[in-house]
């Protein structure tokens, strides 16, 4: 899940108990107390979700189960075309409805018996050591509000479209289950905030952001590209830069823009041995290390 992206919509709770999603002036949901009034509910459920227990029932309305329609509908062709076969094979195996929002207990249904990794609820932001630590458990934070209605092809923060169209395809994939679990692990050998940090962002450039060629085309895997109509279509236009772990994991990036540095991979087996052997091994000194190469280059 995006940190930064949860930053922009942060989750207070009042000392009598009101949950507040505070949106930017800039956000299309902003002036729409409906709207407004809508996330601040669906955030107080999952602030009172008890671990071990169904989670909450949003009763998604209307409006929400169109922007799912609309976002799937148009999503679907744009990854037949542009994303990896692995996740093209898991929209399938999955099988997730397209005409109303799954709640996130059957999202765990479908992906569950094929990795094993399950969804819990989230309000917003979730702490990265919290997050990326519990993918070792094969345990998803998910977000359960659905972006505004009067753009359902845009959000400026993660949403459960992103969440579960994004992720929990490639959850349902050998490659990138194994990645997230790896996440998980590599999280709990860290004790420093900034090399945790340094593997968020790794994180970032490949399980969010990834490319890859395949069978001789640019192809997506990352779920922040995976999830958006308008930057599938725009990827194969930015600059791309072999795999480098270094500066993977020391770049600034911003999430309100579409990402103008991308990471790519020359093979399913390079983003497997690169990415993911920098996830079996990492520990504080080695990272320490790389960070102390980049700064002396």
């Amino acid at each position: 899940m995006f940190e930064e992206g949860q930053l922009y919509s942060p989750v207070t709770e009042s000392e009598d108990g009101q949950v507040t999603v505070h949106l930017s002036a800039d956000h299309p949901g902003f002036a729409d107390e409906a709207y407004r009034k809508r996330r601040n509910d669906i955030a107080q459920l999952a602030l009172r979700w008890e671990p071990g227990t169904p989670v909450p029932d949003v009763g998604y309305n209307d409006d929400e189960h169109r922007v799912w329609q609309t976002v799937s509908r148009e999503l679907r062709p744009k990854h037949e075309k542009l994303a990896i076969r692995e996740y093209v094979e898991a929209l399938d195996a999955v099988g997730l409805p397209t005409e109303y929002v799954p709640s996130l207990d059957e999202v765990s249904e479908r992906i569950e018996p094929l990795t094993g990794f399950r969804y819990v609820p989230a309000p917003g932001l979730v702490p990265l050591r919290q997050f990326y630590g519990s993918l070792s458990d094969k345990i998803f934070h998910s977000t359960q509000y659905v972006r505004h209605p009067d753009q359902p092809l845009y959000t400026p923060e993660p949403d459960i479209v992103h969440e579960v169209i994004g992720h929990g395809h490639l959850l349902a994939t050998p490659t990138f289950s194994e990645l997230h679990r790896l996440t998980g692990e590599a999280t709990h050998r860290l004790k420093d905030e900034d090399n945790l940090r340094f593997l968020s962002k790794v994180f970032w450039f490949s399980v969010e952001f990834g490319v890859v060629m395949e069978d001789s085309e640019l192809k997506a895997y990352g779920a922040g590209i995976l999830s958006s109509y308008g930057e599938i279509d725009e990827f194969r236009d930015m600059e791309l830069r072999p795999l480098n772990l270094v500066e993977m994991g020391t770049a600034d990036y911003d999430i309100t823009h579409y990402q103008p540095v991308l990471y790519r991979a020359e093979s399913l087996d390079e983003v497997r041995e690169v990415v993911g052997g920098f996830l079996k091994t990492c520990t504080d000194d080695s990272i320490e290390e790389m960070r102390r190469e980049h700064v002396l280059a």
